[in-house]
């Protein structure tokens, strides 16, 4: 890794542990797939609007990531994606300091996720992990216990 890229990285691990949130979320599909669940991994940074030209730097250091502008002044790059996520945060991790849990736990998930088929025991991990990154999380909008994620998943508490 050129020293460049360390430096870029340290920059962006940083902003992330300021001003970005780690998300790990169960969602509803929509698609009539089979399932009637995706798991869902997101990094995201945001900036206020009118500063918010970093966030197109870093979407273009990693290549991926799509920028959006909320109604509150606020503009957001969103990274989702299992691999995606996995790649970006193992690059990070060695930077970040107040968002350590989070990223391993996501790291974790990921690795779990990218199986064609899992275990009954990986999850239920999947929704261990969930709870915890909701933890670590200082504001969640709506928070599932255990149960719910369960039974979403189609498994007894």
């Amino acid at each position: 890794m050129g020293s460049r890229l360390k430096v870029y990285l340290a920059y962006i691990a940083g902003f992330l542990d300021g001003d970005g949130s780690l998300m790990f979320q169960l969602k509803k599909r929509k698609d009539g797939n089979k399932s009637r669940h995706r798991f869902m991994l997101t990094i995201c940074f945001y900036q206020d609007s009118r500063h918010e030209k970093p966030l197109f730097w870093i979407r273009d250091v990693f290549g991926i990531g799509y920028i959006s502008r909320r109604n509150d002044g606020i503009s957001e790059l969103r990274i989702n994606g299992h691999e995606q996520v996995e790649k970006i945060l193992v690059q990070l991790l060695p930077f970040i300091k107040f968002k350590e849990i989070q990223a391993k736990l996501l790291i974790e998930s990921a690795r779990i996720l990218k199986k064609r088929s899992r275990s009954e025991k990986e999850l239920r991990m999947l929704a261990k992990n969930i709870l915890k990154v909701q933890n670590e999380n200082y504001k969640t909008r709506k928070k599932r216990t255990e149960g719910e994620i369960l039974k979403t998943l189609g498994l007894t508490p």
